[in-house]
């Protein structure tokens, strides 16, 4: 039990196999109603998917485990329809600091543009999250979650996969179509399926404590080398919600796990810490403590026919940098909207395909972010310590060092830049939004009240179009733009202007800040092609039909 928090107790149902003695066919089970098999689940049901979702638990996690939430996984989550809970229960922050002894040697600013919805990060509970996102997957009707329901085996077959569930009450046996392995880093299926994976455990531990304390420490992330009260170490600090605040410590490979989860070896730390802040005294309560190894390794495939793997189960990396809810909960971004496609045959199966060849280009980024912050953190010899204690020293005072410290970098969306569902520029264009970037947000004003482009834009297939005045728009680029709405995938028609109101039929985004026109680099005529996923597909300075459509195609692996 945790005094800021109270764990619910979901309910296990009899499934109707077990009632009527019957198997079940579903056409899409997911496994594991974690942060991202939850997304996943969602996700799919907000596009009419029937899903079936089997937890072998009937609580959320226990302790906060993942803590940290990027921008861009809160705007995933603001399409699922959990993002405003998160932000304001979450502590939102923007700024991180990094300290070699006691001086601050290093400082960034996650988001330091004006006019985004979203801070660069939030910290939260995990266990929040869950609970949020399971309230959010009861609402959909054609989402059923069985909790107490655990997969104890998985056989694949060419056109679907069979498993066997045992329950409180005995087992079933289900069959689905498309089955999706959202089942954490352990993964139980990778390992009755006998699927790779491969990388490398580091020889670390590191102490996670949850403290209750109220203390006006800001809003930040700060990171030590080597600070005074945990000498030859480093010390990470996170503010959460309910005044809990995360404190890492690392330990070294030699410390005993069990020995210093004690309380009584924990306490101290926390006491030096605080008094190293002038927090002498401070009244403290020890909520949570575990003590964990980590270590980077991927699958080599995420696709293996009918089983798809996401998140933890098909990647893992350290902790430094908040990389693994984050980008499982991009996984699910990437995949839903290609299984969504491939179900309802408007893309062939290769297509899936693509999200092994995404999101691993996104896990192999993730992991050598993650191995050099590791490598930064816990140097693996005499040299490399020197080297990186010389790096800070330098820090504190010349610029090019500092480029050099790695606390953790954070995590950031992918850009998917060398993907093959892009169409290359064949016009110029200034700033980021090359095709396969993942789109920046922006205010906007609509006729229905919408206030940011993201929550404009996502689950389909939509063409921007600028231009200064919407009323302006000329008959033949009024019909061209109807004419995306026929195509087989209905691309939807957006008219990005500065004023006015486009024809009926036509969604108007007014730039109320001219922030579309500076990050996209628009002009009037511009033209946007963006994926379900709020990725840029394809862009030209001038829209014709013929090109949009193809593509789409190239986007959908129909070309």
């Amino acid at each position: 039990m945790l005094s800021t928090y109270q764990y619910p107790k979901f309910e296990y149902v009899r499934p109707p196999e077990l009632v009527d003695q019957r198997d079940g066919h579903y056409p899409v089970i997911i496994v594991g109603a974690g942060p991202v098999g939850l997304t996943t689940a969602i996700d799919l049901a907000q596009e009419g998917q029937q899903v079936l979702l089997l937890d072998n638990d009937d609580t959320v996690s226990i302790g906060s485990r993942g803590v940290c939430y990027a921008k861009r996984a809160l705007e995933v989550l603001d399409r699922v329809g959990c993002g405003d809970e998160m932000v304001q229960k979450g502590v939102s922050w923007n700024v991180g600091r990094t300290f070699f002894h006691e001086e601050e040697v290093f400082n960034f600013n996650l988001c330091p543009q004006p006019d985004h919805l979203r801070p660069g990060m939030i910290n939260l509970q995990q266990y929040y999250l869950e609970d949020y996102l399971v309230k959010r997957a009861r609402e959909l009707p054609n989402l059923e979650i069985r909790f107490k329901n655990n997969v104890i085996a998985v056989t694949r077959g060419d056109d679907r996969a069979t498993l066997r569930v045992e329950t409180p009450d005995g087992a079933y046996t289900l069959t689905t179509d498309w089955l999706v392995v959202a089942d954490g880093a352990r993964s139980p299926i990778r390992h009755m399926l006998g699927l790779d994976v491969e990388g490398k455990i580091f020889m670390d531990r590191f102490l996670i404590a949850d403290v209750v304390m109220k203390v006006e420490y800001p809003a930040e992330r700060w990171f030590w080398f080597d600070p005074p009260f945990h000498p030859n170490q480093s010390v990470l600090l996170h503010r959460q919600a309910d005044n809990v605040w995360r404190i890492d410590f690392q330990l070294g490979w030699d410390a005993d796990p069990e020995e210093e989860k004690k309380p009584e070896n924990v306490i101290p730390r926390i006491e030096a810490m605080l008094a190293a802040r002038g927090k002498d005294n401070l009244p403290f309560e020890l909520e949570w403590v575990s003590v964990y190894t980590f270590q980077c390794r991927r699958m080599n495939r995420f696709n293996h026919g009918r089983v798809l793997f996401v998140g933890d189960a098909a990647h893992q990396v350290s902790p430094f940098g908040a990389r693994g809810a984050n980008s499982g909960i991009q996984d699910a971004d990437n995949l839903v909207w290609k299984l969504k496609l491939v179900i309802d045959g408007k893309a062939p199966a290769t297509l899936l395909d693509t999200y092994t060849e995404e999101r691993g280009f996104a896990a192999d980024e993730n992991i050598l972010n993650s191995t050099r912050s590791t490598d930064f953190i816990t140097p693996k010899s005499a040299v490399s310590k020197t080297f990186r204690n010389a790096v800070l020293s330098l820090a504190g005072h010349y610029p090019f060092a500092r480029a050099l410290v790695n606390s953790g970098r954070l995590s950031v969306p992918s850009f998917l830049t060398d993907s093959r569902l892009n169409t290359p520029d064949a016009d110029e264009f200034a700033g980021d939004m090359v095709p396969g970037a993942p789109m920046d947000d922006a205010p906007v004003a609509t006729a229905r009240g919408q206030k940011w482009l993201l929550h404009a834009v996502g689950n389909r297939f939509q063409v921007l179009y600028a231009i200064e005045d919407a009323a302006a728009l000329d008959a033949p680029t009024v019909a061209a733009l109807r004419t995306l709405q026929d195509s087989p995938l209905a691309i939807e028609p957006i008219v990005v202007a500065a004023r006015g109101s486009a024809p009926a039929g036509l969604k108007t985004l007014i730039d109320t800040k001219s922030r579309i026109g500076e990050r996209y680099d628009l002009r009037p005529g511009t033209v946007y092609l963006v994926r379900p996923d709020q990725h840029v597909a394809a862009r030209w300075r001038e829209l014709d039909p013929v090109k949009v459509r193809a593509a789409v195609a190239r986007a959908t692996c129909n070309a």
